[in-house]
């Protein structure tokens, strides 16, 4: 059976859903030439876009998407931009390493921020911080792991004790918590949106058109969509986990849904209660629940992971309910004013799938969840990689993906890895 090269979504994206409606792009149709395609108007591939306008002006540059702005993969993640390494990503034993990834995703943050301020795009930017919550012995000690990377590089934080950490986010759920000011959070679709609007309007964009094959045609690159195909010497894979399909090493890569819903906004004293300012909580255990507070006053849950296809939205949906109502059992809260499922690249070793696959063909898949930030700095790097400019190391800094084993034992390993981890760590979900 085919891989698909887009995901298939069940329900619109909350998030999108919270804009004002706006007017797509055509998609594209019928033949057109051009110096450079990009398939995904992700984080990843409009900041390749960008750098590529900057380098080259008069290039003639086609951005493909496969679906509106706001509702594919972009729009769909919880809204954290970190500017230090992940907890799963953090290791005391690289600080050389880690010290240098951190201070790329502040220069990073920083250009995403001026782009924001420049050009106005309202996507509720604002640099709250992060806390870092956990429950049990385990989660307690994957707390502990990341809070010795922080100590090693010097990052500023502090512990939380439980009553501490019901007077931040209003829950007594979590025992043990850890703050770090290094991070900011947004509204993804908003961001993703404003980001798209902020680019020249020489760069061409094509909504609503999945690739579907990407081929050699002589010295070009042949794109096809349902309706039209595109030309270029150059073709650069930005859409994660669905790259495979259209060239990108399969055996590296997996595509993972997780799942988020946001409630319906808070009466006034419960806002007063549990948002005295917006805050973001990242889970110390990689199977918990990432919670935040929205500018408007609703509150976001989001955790549950299926492999390679959503699961029912509407089971995942009550299973995301209970875990919200075991967090705020006083909350009188029925159901949620949205729901939604996203799809991420995942990789074994947490290493991206970066570089040239084949003459003029460029991928950068696999954000293993950290998309924002990291996406930019990637689709960034990798623009300069195609047109022969000066690049940072990439795989001395964030490795390279690990082989994986074929279906059906990849599969079945990631059932039974997740069944395990879901035991061990029920308390954090």
């Amino acid at each position: 059976m085919p891989q698909p090269t887009h995901p298939a979504h069940q329900h619109p994206c909350g998030w999108n859903a919270q804009l004002p409606p706006r007017s797509a792009s055509p998609a594209l149709n019928g033949g057109a030439q051009a110096d450079v395609v990009i398939i995904g108007a992700g984080f990843t591939g409009v900041a390749a876009a960008r750098r590529w306008h900057q380098v080259r002006p008069d290039d003639r540059i086609v951005l493909l998407d496969a679906e509106t702005l706001g509702e594919g993969s972009p729009g769909r993640n919880s809204g954290f931009m970190l500017e230090v390494a992940l907890a799963n990503d953090a290791s005391p034993d690289q600080l050389e390493r880690m010290s240098r990834l951190n201070a790329l995703s502040r220069r990073t943050m920083t250009l995403l921020r001026r782009l924001v301020e420049e050009h106005a795009i309202d996507c509720q930017l604002e640099h709250s911080g992060t806390f870092r919550g956990a429950r049990s012995d385990i989660g307690r000690r994957a707390l502990d792991r990341y809070a010795a990377f922080l100590q090693a590089a010097e990052l500023p934080h502090h512990w939380l004790s439980a009553e501490q950490m019901h007077q931040h986010i209003g829950t007594h759920y979590y025992r043990h918590g850890i703050y770090s000011p290094d991070c900011s959070l947004v509204q993804p679709a908003a961001l993703i949106r404003g980001l798209v609007d902020a680019l020249s309007p020489d760069i061409t964009l094509y909504e609503n058109s999945p690739a579907t094959s990407v081929v050699r045609h002589g010295r070009q690159w042949l794109v096809t969509t349902d309706d039209g195909e595109v030309q270029a010497p150059r073709v650069l894979l930005a859409n994660n986990a669905f790259a495979r399909a259209l060239g990108a090493d399969r055996s590296r890569l997996t595509a993972i849904y997780t799942y988020a819903a946001v409630t319906e906004v808070l009466d006034q004293a419960s806002r007063d209660r549990l948002m005295p300012r917006q805050w973001g909580l990242l889970p110390a255990h990689r199977l918990g629940c990432t919670l935040r507070s929205t500018a408007d006053g609703r509150l976001m849950i989001r955790s549950r992971y299926s492999y390679e296809r959503e699961e029912d939205n509407g089971r995942i949906e009550q299973k995301l309910l209970d875990s919200l109502h075991r967090r705020y059992p006083d909350l009188d809260i029925s159901g949620f004013d949205a729901s939604w499922g996203g799809s991420t690249g995942l990789t074994h070793n947490g290493a991206p799938l970066w570089g040239q696959i084949q003459p003029g063909l460029f991928v950068s898949a696999g954000c293993n969840g950290g998309g924002i930030v990291k996406g930019t700095f990637l689709g960034d790097a990798l623009a300069r990689l195609a047109l022969d400019q000066d690049v940072e190391d990439i795989d001395s800094l964030f490795g390279r993906a690990d082989w994986m084993p074929p279906e059906p034992f990849r599969r079945g390993a990631f059932h039974l890895i997740a069944a395990w981890e879901r035991r061990r760590a029920a308390p954090e979900t």
